[in-house]
């Protein structure tokens, strides 16, 4: 790894605690913890502060009976000897303008959240978008449709059917999102439903029984038709839209011509260290309006994929 420190959406400030979630008793025990609380979820949206600045809005358990809750109530982990939990609530109205948690806050999309919250916080929204996500989407069993039940705090779900007792977890899709150099120049694609001007590193899903190394190079491929050799881990990044673990990567490619799979990307072009500084620096100031080359915005595993090399490739 060659970046200590956590990107955003990574770096949670919670004791996961994850020893504890066998143990119902120990949670029902942490939901009356006078300090302890909930964080509500509408619509995958956490309800964060109102003001000059953002941070999550944790309820009380007594708050949160006003609101029609989906009954799931995962436990996040461990603040000091407090618990904090998360929740999803139901419904076509917004509780925070007409409901039972109107003037707690807003409800604000986790995306446009990652530049305001204070980083280790986006770590604990994108943790409970994550389990609050799966839960919506599996709430049957996959294997014989019965309606399964939540266990182990929230990170489990098991089929109640004696003839099947399937047990389900939480998905995480690993995915290579990678810098492919060679000398001083960059490879970057875009997607054609991306602003004018935007580029990126390129990125896709790995492949059953691939590794990290094999998937950089299967990606580059056929995205471009570029070779890649020598694969460097750089670090990694929680990505909760809806469920990925972003493995970053710098790749050595070994071929420059470009045979560039529009079923995959838009385009894919070269650039050199100067023109990347350049994409980074507008990224920073936010999109131009005139459609001129830039790097995603700084949250992004690929925006710091582009600071290293620029810095130290």
């Amino acid at each position: 790894m060659i970046r200590a420190e956590p990107h955003i959406f990574a770096g949670s400030p919670l004791d996961r605690a994850a020893h504890l979630r066998k143990d119902p008793a120990a949670l029902e025990a942490l939901l009356g913890h006078p300090e302890s609380r909930i964080l509500p979820l509408w619509q995958l949206k956490p309800l964060v502060t109102s003001g000059p600045s953002t941070s999550l809005a944790w309820q009380s358990a007594d708050k949160l009976t006003e609101v029609n809750t989906s009954g799931e109530v995962i436990f996040l982990g461990l603040d000091s000897d407090a618990g904090r939990f998360a929740t999803g609530i139901e419904g076509e109205a917004d509780p925070a303008e007409s409901g039972g948690l109107k003037g707690s806050g807003t409800f604000e999309e986790v995306r446009g959240l990652a530049s305001r919250l204070p980083a280790n916080e986006t770590s604990i929204a994108a943790q409970s978008r994550m389990l609050i996500g799966w839960h919506d989407r599996h709430r049957f069993c996959a294997q014989c449709g019965t309606p399964n039940k939540v266990t182990d705090g929230g990170y489990r779900r098991d089929c109640p059917n004696q003839d099947c007792q399937a047990r389900h977890f939480p998905r995480t899709d690993p995915v290579v999102i990678m810098m492919a150099v060679k000398g001083d120049m960059a490879l970057l694609g875009r997607q054609s439903f991306w602003v004018p001007g935007m580029f990126s590193t390129l990125a896709g899903f790995m492949d059953p029984g691939e590794t990290i190394e094999e998937a950089v190079r299967r990606e580059v491929f056929e995205e471009t038709g570029v070779h890649v050799s020598d694969v460097m881990y750089h670090s990694s990044q929680p990505w909760p839209f809806p469920s990925s673990l972003m493995i970053g990567c710098i790749g050595q490619a070994t071929s420059e011509d470009l045979n560039v799979d529009t079923r995959e990307v838009e385009d894919a072009a070269w650039f050199t260290r100067d023109q990347v500084r350049k994409g980074i620096e507008l990224a920073l100031s936010g999109p131009p309006d005139d459609g001129s080359f830039h790097l995603p915005f700084p949250a992004s595993i690929a925006h710091q994929l582009a600071v290293w090399w620029v810095d130290n490739g």
